[in-house]
């Protein structure tokens, strides 16, 4: 989702200090900032930035041209944190034609479904689930309440879907579940827009709906400016780029949803699969997306669940005691 992007820097004189997926991006950064080290530029995501929040500058660009719904993201307690990028949604893309439209419906069918068997996609696809059948991880005042009957019952059903699946599917990140649908070790799986370019190019029989329970874990990919920041006009000149029309336009040919309304407003389908893939996309956004409450522990909740949730996948925890580990963990991180 960030190579079409290394276009914008070739005329710039840019060192990347850190490239990895974000959960290793984040330790990594973590790392870095606590000792000190100098970062002009950070990408970021709408979930972890407050967890960042006292290495971040508050920032005071003009987010005009930018979806609204994001910039309200990126703000936490009441300040620009970091400046959107990219709105990420989920699609369902199948093989096959009939694939069921609830997380029941599919755990009945024998439809084969690849999901990530670890870090934030399996804890996201478990928040999925369990909203959709009318549960929640948090309650109004972001107080975490994960123990209940819906969070049991998510996990016993991505158990089941996932004794069906391949059996590394434990050790999956998104791009492994990406390469399985692609390479047809699973009958359908969700993506993200930035996978939407390897599955227009690779002329599998593959075609977009709506995703499984209508809802979708969603968020905001952004730049932001830490603290150790050595060069803060050269920062904010670089990130006014990286969220230009221009960049804007970039990102929607790799697939990605532009936080740039103009830059999005402007994509034209490739074809019919990709029309349908986009009016998928819009209208998730406008009706189907949920997020996380913004939360500066958030990470270590997010971390205990899912390797909570792949300990149930391998067979090591029961549903239920994986369900009471997260909250217990939750607890302790964010109420003390």
């Amino acid at each position: 989702m960030y190579d079409h992007l290394y276009r914008l820097l070739d005329d710039e004189d840019v060192e990347f200090v850190v490239h990895a997926d974000h959960p290793t991006l984040n330790r990594r950064v973590a790392e870095l900032l606590s000792a000190g080290e100098r970062i002009d530029v950070l990408s970021t995501h709408s979930k972890y930035a407050p967890s960042q929040a006292a290495w971040l500058r508050p920032l005071n660009l003009d987010t005009g041209p930018l979806a609204a719904k994001a910039v309200d993201l990126c703000t936490f307690h009441g300040d620009l944190l970091s400046v959107p990028r990219c709105i990420d949604v989920r699609v369902l893309w199948s093989r096959v034609p009939d694939v069921p439209a609830t997380w029941e419906d599919l755990a009945a069918s024998d439809v084969v479904f690849g999901f990530p068997g670890r870090e934030s996609g399996l804890f996201g696809t478990f928040f999925e689930i369990v909203v959709s059948s009318g549960g929640r991880l948090f309650d109004e005042d972001a107080h975490p309440v994960i123990d209940s009957d819906e969070a049991v019952r998510a996990v016993e059903l991505l158990c089941a879907l996932a004794r069906r699946a391949p059996d590394d599917l434990p050790g999956w990140h998104y791009d492994q579940v990406d390469a399985a649908l692609l390479d047809g070790r699973v009958d359908a799986a969700a993506a993200w827009p930035g996978g939407y370019g390897p599955i227009r190019d690779s002329g599998e029989p593959l075609e977009p709906h709506p995703y499984v329970g209508g809802i979708s874990y969603a968020g905001v990919h952004s730049w932001a400016i830490p603290t150790t920041c050595g060069d803060v006009s050269g920062a904010l000149a670089l990130i006014r780029k990286l969220t230009s029309e221009e960049a804007g336009r970039l990102d929607a040919s790799g697939g990605n949803v532009p936080a740039h309304e103009k830059a999005f407003a402007s994509v034209e389908p490739h074809d019919a699969t990709d029309a349908r893939r986009i009016e998928i996309t819009r209208d998730t956004i406008a009706n189907a997306m949920i997020t996380y409450p913004p939360l500066e522990r958030f990470p270590e909740v997010e971390d205990a669940g899912w390797q909570a949730i792949n300990a149930a996948l391998r067979g090591e925890l029961s549903a239920s005691d994986a369900v009471r580990a997260t909250q217990s963990a939750a607890a302790t991180a964010l109420l003390g």
